[in-house]
C-alpha cells in the first residue's frame, strides 16, 4: 500500500495531521459554560481535530481549527458545552 501524504499511515504524527484552519464553512461552534465544567477531559479526548487544549485553566477550544462537529458537546457528561450557530 502506498501513502501519498506523510500523515497517512501508522507512523503519523497527530500534532501535524490536523493543522488545517477551518475557513468559513463551519456553521456551529462550541461555547463552554465554565461554571458547569467539571474538567473531566472527555472533550479533549474525543475531539477529532485536537482543538481542545488542556494547557489552560479552564479548558480552551481553539476556534481556528474547530470544525464544529459537536462531538465535544455530545460527550460532555455535565452538559457544559453547547453548540451555537455561527453568525
Amino acid at each position: 500500500m502506498k501513502f501519498r501524504l506523510k500523515h497517512e499511515g501508522p507512523w503519523a504524527e497527530i500534532e501535524k495531521t490536523l493543522d488545517m484552519p477551518t475557513g468559513k464553512w463551519r456553521y456551529r461552534r462550541p461555547v463552554v459554560k465554565f461554571n458547569k465544567c467539571s474538567q473531566c477531559g472527555w472533550c479533549y479526548l474525543y475531539c477529532p481535530t485536537g482543538s481542545v487544549s488542556v494547557e489552560r485553566d479552564p479548558f480552551y477550544i481553539d476556534l481556528v481549527y474547530c470544525k464544529g462537529c459537536g462531538i465535544c458537546a455530545s460527550v460532555c457528561p455535565v452538559d457544559a458545552i453547547m453548540m451555537v450557530e455561527e453568525v
